[in-house]
């Protein structure tokens, strides 16, 4: 297969829907025309039944697929601050996030595509095989895949319970000596260029630097774009370019 077939393969996500209320958050509308698939987020991080309803509309009409964005149950932190869940608790808010969104998918006549955990529950979940398998159970249950770290218990869970798994790499996050995601508590302008040029990099040979350095192997076959920061247009144009589209 040539690289321009290669490249074509690989998908473009973004986490979407996370605005509350009257309050806005993130590019959507600019992003729907950039990315493939969008990951909506449940009430439960952030977003709520109008700004679910707006998002799956928004991505039937740019052809884009829609998988659960579910996070922790915490407005206040943006699911970016840890809880102590048992697996069981664990379960049961995927479940309920996730049969949220099947609501809206349903109204508008759209399969629902995969379940990416949200922020630190994402991070929970990729170190902690039995917290890991509560999610596994619910993508079980609707037959759709889960997007997650390459190498990690997400990945590990889901290959061993005949789940697909689709690896992400990030673009707009660094990664530190270990292979895990750097989640920062606020989102920070991303370069543009030096975007494209992990993307090329990977690309051409598998790599990614970490903070220190430290060459990593990162499998994957979407890549994320990030919704809040000022600039993720600019970012996934950049990544598009990179893929050659």
């Amino acid at each position: 297969m040539d690289d321009g077939n290669r490249n074509s393969n690989i998908t473009i996500n973004s986490d979407l829907g996370e605005s509350l209320g009257i309050h806005s958050f993130g590019n959507d509308e600019a992003l729907m025309s950039l990315i493939d698939v969008a990951n909506v987020a449940c009430g439960f991080h952030s977003g709520d039944p109008d700004a679910m309803d707006t998002t799956v509309a928004l991505a039937r009409e740019h052809g884009v697929r829609v998988g659960a964005h579910p996070g922790l149950p915490d407005l206040v932190g943006f699911g970016r601050r840890e809880m102590k869940l048992t697996p069981s608790e664990t379960e049961s808010i995927i479940r309920y996030q996730v049969g949220a969104l099947v609501g809206f998918l349903n109204k508008y006549d759209l399969p629902l595509n995969h379940i990416k955990p949200h922020g630190s529950l994402f991070g929970m979940l990729a170190r902690d095989e039995a917290l890991m398998q509560g999610a596994v159970n619910v993508a079980k249950s609707y037959g759709v895949p889960i997007f997650g770290l390459a190498g990690s218990a997400h990945q590990t869970v889901a290959e061993r319970n005949g789940v697909e798994f689709v690896g992400e790499l990030y673009v707009d996050l660094n990664y530190n000596a270990q292979g895990g995601l750097i989640i920062l508590r606020r989102p920070e302008d991303t370069d543009p260029e030096k975007a494209a040029a992990r993307v090329r990099r990977v690309l051409q040979d598998g790599k990614v630097l970490a903070t220190d350095d430290t060459v990593l192997g990162i499998p994957f076959a979407t890549i994320c774009v990030h919704s809040d920061a000022p600039n993720s247009p600019a970012v996934a144009r950049a990544v598009r370019q990179a893929l050659g589209r």
